[in-house]
């Protein structure tokens, strides 16, 4: 059967009714279950248009869309490792000094008696007169002093009086420069050679040798 309807548009519409025959179903509790979740689920749609949950639903998907970029949080960095302590060396090792133990000086003699007499000068042992004074003995060998080279080439000349302490067997005691002839270099020449010669020591009035000084000049001269 077709239905003729006119469209809004001017346009016309032809519907077919069909009608289909179905066998007869006896009603089954599956059947009226799905019934009653259709009516209900119709029924919520209603309810929800009403309140204007539709309109809401609509708003929020008009809404613009945020769009936010998200950053890496970075970590934050390493803090710098702690400073080393200090390397504290450990002190040397403590060695006390040796001990040393002071003697107590030396207490001064006892004074047994204290006077303000001085007491007399000693008396000088009194010595025979000398008959024959010490000298050279001319039958010993003595070597003349060296001129020293150096005095030789600036011409220096002069004379050294030497004076010998003589012992009563000949050999010279003591020794000393009297007069110097101006230059130490012949002076010392003088007084090292003659030192060694061999005298003839001092006689007294008995005859006996004795202890006693004698002087000899010597003169330097350039041949």
């Amino acid at each position: 059967m077709l239905y003729d309807t006119p469209s809004p548009q001017g346009r016309r519409i032809l519907f077919r009714s069909t009608t289909l025959s179905y066998p007869y179903q006896t009603s089954s509790p599956r059947r009226f279950g799905g019934i009653a979740f259709v009516v209900l689920l119709h029924v919520a749609i209603i309810y929800a248009l009403v309140n204007g949950l539709g309109s809401a639903v609509v708003d929020v998907l008009r809404a613009p869309l945020k769009t936010e970029v998200i950053q890496d949080v970075k970590p934050p960095p390493e803090a710098p490792p702690p400073p080393q302590p200090p390397v504290i060396h450990p002190p040397p090792p403590y060695i006390p000094p040796p001990l040393i133990q002071l003697a107590p000086p030396p207490s001064p003699p006892p004074v047994a008696n204290v006077t303000t007499v001085r007491p007399p000068a000693p008396t000088p042992v009194a010595r025979p007169p000398i008959a024959r004074a010490a000298g050279l003995d001319p039958n010993q060998s003595c070597t003349a002093p060296e001129y020293p080279e150096q005095a030789e080439d600036m011409g220096q000349t002069g004379t050294t009086l030497l004076q010998f302490l003589i012992g009563a067997n000949g050999s010279v005691e003591q020794a000393r420069i009297a007069t110097s002839s101006g230059h130490d270099q012949l002076d010392q020449a003088a007084l090292q050679a003659l030192s060694a010669c061999k005298f003839k020591p001092a006689l007294n009035a008995n005859g006996q040798p004795q202890e006693a000084w004698t002087s000899i000049p010597y003169v330097w001269t350039l041949n």
